[in-house]
């Protein structure tokens, strides 16, 4: 799944290209030329000291925010100007139309929000103000390292250039805009970015049967339940990580963002640790074994079996089926025993319709029948690697290693599905279904057919619609992580107020 893009590559599912030198941007050209960026005066750098602004003087919607509310008087931009007309959404209209993502930024994605948790801080900084931003747009082309002093200028950006996608890709030690204008290269470089981990269900082909390719059921939906739910408590017991938002791909799989400032700020080499630490499955492209641990089993192991092994017996035995009919060789293979795999070899022969639950059951029958020759510890670590290669999360663990990887921004549109790109509650990860997502389509319907009760107060448009639930847990999650960075900023203040005391 191409939802990260390394600098020096551009994104393969899209075939992708990167732009080159500008002339002017019209969303109705779509075989315009640009530029990876306009003139740095279009959008300036945010300086250190700036004057301070008021989080609502950044945006120029008259959308009140409860957690931050506005001192500002509210300013109507000229995008903003009139309610916009509805959409005329018929059978033939696709997820890229040019008037329904016009629609969907207009009126549907969250920015504030967005902003909220890349900036870290009430006052604008640079730690949103010197992020990359990455577009794909309308014809393919592929627009690197943008980036906006405010989410009203991103927003705006979004509107005029109609973006399929965008990608999110780290701050940098200056503005991506003036990297050409640099004496030395190297003043240029990445120096914070959220861990981020990608499990893409096309990494699970070789054991799921229900379906192939893109394609996903609610069956092998539960690879990516079992991955999210192992992975999140290793970065949370494990290494202390608090601030953890899982976001659905809009297809087939699932991004985690760690936006801890501990994460953000870690080098390329504890990145690697880490995607290390959660690597398991290695090898075995020719159906040979992929799981070689050493016992006793590392606590992060013990912890992840106790989470698979009721999902092994549901969700593998009985619905994945994997060793139905001829399939069962590769069981066999895995099990350490030759008299063992012969006694089994010779049942499973005489009936090879056997379904996986009894296959599985048939092996401890065959060990105290006397068929094993082999310790009956020996059996049951062969049955433990057998549990996690078939459950246990398969990463793509390049996408975690380097702070210079972009990663597809929660709530973007999937241009395949038209799904939004939904935050995950881990609370209730067992309830999420990637089938019930709402698509873009469905969402500027909903906005057009809503019919709600007179309120004093003015609803926005993602409030009208099922997106709602998402946006307002993404609030939450964001409210979280900077009531974090406030006391974070004042202990260092406090520890350096002490450390000046003799």
């Amino acid at each position: 799944m191409p939802h990260s893009i390394s600098p020096e590559s551009t994104p393969g599912e899209d075939s992708s290209q990167t732009v080159s030198q500008p002339n002017t941007l019209k969303a109705e050209s779509p075989d315009v030329n640009m530029s990876d960026a306009p003139s740095p005066a279009v959008v300036p750098e945010i300086k250190e000291d700036t004057a301070k602004v008021n989080l609502e003087e950044l945006f120029d919607d008259d959308d009140d925010d409860e957690e931050f509310p506005s001192s500002a008087p509210a300013i109507k931009s000229e995008v903003e100007s009139s309610q916009p007309m509805p959409i005329q959404i018929s059978s033939r209209s696709t997820y890229s139309d040019p008037e329904i993502m016009r629609a969907f930024y207009q009126r549907l994605f969250p920015f504030r929000p967005l902003f909220q948790w890349l900036n870290h801080s009430p006052q604008p900084s640079n730690d949103f103000a010197h992020r990359e931003f990455a577009f794909t747009l309308p014809n393919d082309a592929y627009l690197r390292y943008q980036s906006f002093p405010t989410a009203d200028l991103l927003r705006k950006q979004c509107i005029q250039l109609l973006p399929s996608r965008f990608e999110i890709g780290p701050v940098y030690s200056t503005n991506p805009r003036d990297r050409k204008t640099l004496r030395k290269a190297s003043a240029f470089r990445p120096i914070a970015k959220e861990l981020v981990f990608d499990i893409d269900m096309t990494d699970y082909d070789d054991i799921r049967t229900c379906c192939t390719g893109a394609s996903i059921c609610h069956k092998c939906w539960a690879f990516i339940t079992m991955a999210i739910k192992v992975v999140d408590v290793a970065l949370r017991d494990d290494f202390g990580f608090k601030h953890i938002m899982w976001v659905y791909s809009g297809r087939r799989g699932a991004h985690a963002w760690v936006c801890d400032k501990r994460a953000r700020e870690m080098d390329d080499s504890k990145r690697r640790a880490i995607a290390g630490y959660l690597e398991l499955l290695k090898g075995g492209d020719k159906g040979g074994k992929k799981v070689n641990v050493r016992r006793p089993l590392h606590p992060h192991l013990d912890r992840s079996l106790n989470i698979l092994k009721d999902h092994f017996q549901t969700s593998i035995l009985y619905e994945q089926d994997p060793w139905s009919s001829e399939k069962s060789a590769h069981l066999l293979q895995l099990l350490p025993d030759a008299s063992l795999k012969a006694a089994l070899q010779k049942k499973w022969d005489s009936a090879p319709s056997r379904p996986s639950h009894m296959k599985w059951a048939d092996i401890d029958t065959a060990a105290k029948s006397g068929a094993l020759s082999k310790s009956s510890k020996d059996l049951l670590e062969a049955k433990q690697d057998i549990v996690l290669e078939y459950t246990y999360p398969r990463l793509d663990a390049e996408v975690s290693k380097k702070l210079n990887h972009l990663l597809k921004s929660p709530f973007v549109v999937h241009p395949g599905t038209g799904r939004v790109c939904v935050p995950i509650d881990t609370r209730k990860v067992e309830e999420f279904d990637p089938l019930e997502v709402p698509t873009v389509t469905q969402l500027l319907t909903e906005i057009d057919e809503w019919q709600g009760e007179d309120t004093d107060k003015k609803l926005a448009d993602w409030e009208k619609t099922s997106l709602k639930p998402y946006v307002d847990f993404f609030r939450g999650f964001v409210a979280g992580l900077l009531k974090d960075e406030k006391s974070g900023v004042k202990r260092e203040r406090d520890d350096g107020a002490e450390a000046m005391e003799f």
